[in-house]
């Protein structure tokens, strides 16, 4: 047992030494600093209150730290979250774990939402590519859904509110690319630059958007302003960009790249074609063919590729299909040999028409066979005259023509833009830059990693769901800015770090930077004195590699 002398010392000692978990989120903080995101949110949103001890934009830095924190606490939590944290160093001076509370949360919330999130992150966007030096000439158009728990607007369509407010989105079940159509789910549209993978524009939409209308709707309002200042000059989609509609409203003023739906006619007679020709070879994986064609009425380049490792893969899908299917067609053979007709004619008939359906078997020898049936069991009686019917007799067997004729069209694909000159975008860039769009399916990859605070994606309201799709976009904006800083200051210097195996390298992730800064802590001695625990030479390394600014909240006595 414990004496009270001892649980006096226990509590004493408490009391003189305190610990807190500084680890990564050091990096995190330094990096909204740098790219002025607290900054920025006062000036578009003050404080209101005079007497308010946290502002807005500081709250807004608490959600980053929070979803950065890679422990999938939800809002409500946040204080739980913050109470093993150096609040004070990570957020601003006198600041506690209590005051981050989901009462100031949610009124940070509802003020991104009555101030417009997509205005207000696209202007924290722009000065983030300044701050970054960010020159990139591609952005990278994509679209992604969210699942929701309750009930919210679900029964209520959007209704766009009277004067300048902005609209509130619809709730509601949907296409869903994660295979749970019962789910209510809310849409997230990005644009991100082909750089830094910095998110240059978000949106929250309809949970049952069309991406053909929402592409429109997005390059219509905004991509020319996005293109004044941040120099994007080619939209890159998938095959939802591609439509009259949104082609001709791109016509001239903005040039694009994206992928030909094989639902167009044009298109599938291109790539019939193209199937016997002589492909440009690329590298050991890409070939190309180039066209010139018109679609909607504007001039294009189309270029049918041919991928190696796509076609490996649609291979071995066509082989299962044509498997499975071409036993299907013989089962279906089998029940009609099985069947009895009342004439010849008829059960030739059947055969015509079961015939002409064929895509998979041929068949062969097809005869006729007379089945005489009479009306009772046993031996007839004399003079019974018996009922004569039809059967159908043959062989059936795979079409390899067919077979052959789908693989051959495997691993082709058609990818078109609007920019004419070679010089500009050659073909190995268009194709490259295709190959790009991947940057922002690694983006919505990361919004929903299960560790990522949407595994907990619930909020009272609407209005503030869509606020929190714009601070989760902030998330991987700062995610995205530490890496670019830390591998451009890499490939610089012309040093580098060790991986997850401990081989060299300059291109590290954040996420693998972040797990070695785990195990950082803040020792506070009497509330007065404050030691940096467990920060080695690697760490130092790192944090000399970024610049003066990220020391500061691995310094001691910071205050």
């Amino acid at each position: 047992k414990i004496s009270d002398i001892e649980m006096k010392e226990v509590e004493r000692r408490a009391q003189e030494y305190k610990s807190k978990n500084l680890d990564h989120l050091g990096l995190v903080s330094a990096m909204c600093v740098e790219l002025q995101i607290a900054k920025e949110i006062d000036e578009v949103i003050p404080s209101g209150s005079p007497d308010r001890k946290v502002s807005i934009g500081q709250l807004v830095v608490a959600m980053i730290l929070n979803g950065l924190g890679f422990t999938s606490k939800a809002l409500y939590l946040t204080p739980k979250y913050f109470g093993d944290k150096p609040v004070d160093r990570l957020i601003g001076k006198n600041i506690k774990a209590e005051d981050l509370n989901d009462d100031a949360l949610g009124r940070a919330l509802d003020a991104i939402f009555a101030s417009n999130a997509t205005a207000l992150y696209s202007r924290l966007a722009h000065n983030a590519c300044n701050i970054l030096g960010l020159t990139s000439k591609f952005g990278h158009l994509d679209s992604t859904g969210f699942h929701l728990e309750g009930k919210y607007n679900s029964n209520n369509p959007g209704v766009k509110p009277d004067g300048d407010a902005p609209q509130v989105v619809h709730v509601t079940k949907g296409y869903s690319r994660d295979h749970r159509p019962e789910a209510n789910q809310i849409m997230l549209n990005l644009i991100v630059e082909n750089q830094a993978e910095i998110p240059v524009f978000m949106q929250a939409a309809n949970g049952n958007q069309s991406d053909q209308t929402a592409f429109r709707s997005i390059i219509s309002g905004h991509v020319g302003a996005l293109r004044n200042w941040s120099g994007i000059e080619y939209m890159v989609a998938d095959s939802a960009l591609y439509s009259e509609a949104t082609l001709q409203a791109l016509a001239d003023k903005h040039l694009f790249i994206t992928r030909v739906p094989e639902t167009i006619k044009d298109a599938q007679l291109l790539l019939k074609a193209a199937t016997g020709q002589e492909f440009t070879v690329i590298d050991d994986d890409y070939s190309f063919i180039e066209y010139g064609a018109t679609y909607g009425g504007v001039n294009q380049r189309w270029l049918v590729i041919k991928s190696l490792i796509a076609q490996r893969k649609e291979t071995q899908t066509v082989s299962k299909n044509f498997l499975k299917k071409s036993e299907l067609e013989m089962k279906q053979f089998q029940k009609l040999c099985g069947r009895v007709f009342n004439c010849k004619s008829d059960a030739l008939e059947a055969y015509n028409e079961f015939n002409k359906k064929l895509q998979y078997i041929a068949l062969d020898g097809i005869n006729t066979v007379e089945i005489k049936q009479y009306a009772s069991r046993g031996k007839p009686k004399a003079g019974a005259e018996p009922k004569i019917s039809w059967q159908l007799n043959g062989t059936c067997y795979c079409c390899i023509s067919t077979k052959q004729r789908k693989d051959a069209g495997t691993g082709m694909f058609i990818l078109a833009t609007n920019e004419l000159d070679k010089a500009r975008l050659s073909n190995e860039a268009l194709l490259l830059e295709y190959k790009n769009q991947q940057k922002v399916e690694r983006g919505f990859k990361f919004l929903k990693n299960p560790h990522f605070f949407t595994n907990s994606f619930f909020v009272k309201k609407v209005e503030r769901m869509m606020s929190l799709l714009m601070v989760m976009t902030l998330c991987l904006m700062v995610y995205a800015a530490i890496e670019y800083r830390i591998r451009q200051a890499l490939e610089h210097s012309g040093k580098s770090v060790p991986n997850q195996l401990n081989k060299p390298t300059q291109k590290p992730t954040s996420r693998w930077i972040f797990e070695c800064f785990a195990g950082i802590h803040v020792l506070i001695i009497n509330e007065i004195t404050e030691l940096i625990l467990n920060l080695k030479d690697r760490h130092l390394f790192i944090l000399e590699l970024l610049g003066p600014e990220y020391y500061k909240p691995y310094s001691e006595n910071l205050h």
